[in-house]
């Protein structure tokens, strides 16, 4: 149980870094065509769930260039330098 009071940083980083991660696989995932019955159509749904609240605000902010979504972009930048640059340097 005493571990458990002891929260550090270290697991904000980590927690970050995995956050970075999901938001890469939905990048990946955006590649390949949507099918309902798709076997991965379980995961997709909960990487999309755990990225929207991130990605929307920055959808409104950046607007599309042609056919190409640069709020994906712009989030996963400004995600990534909050993990790097500000977790990491928790104590």
């Amino acid at each position: 149980m005493g571990n458990l009071l002891n929260f550090n940083g270290h697991y904000l980083y980590d927690l970050g870094q995995i956050y970075v991660l999901i938001l890469f696989l939905r990048a990946v995932l955006s590649w390949f065509p949507y099918r309902s019955d798709s076997p991965l159509n379980g995961v997709r749904q909960v990487i999309f769930t755990l990225t929207e609240p991130v990605l929307a605000p920055f959808r409104r902010i950046v607007p599309p260039v042609g056919m190409i979504d640069l709020s994906f972009l712009v989030a996963f930048i400004v995600v990534e330098i909050i993990v790097s640059q500000v977790l990491s340097r928790l104590p």
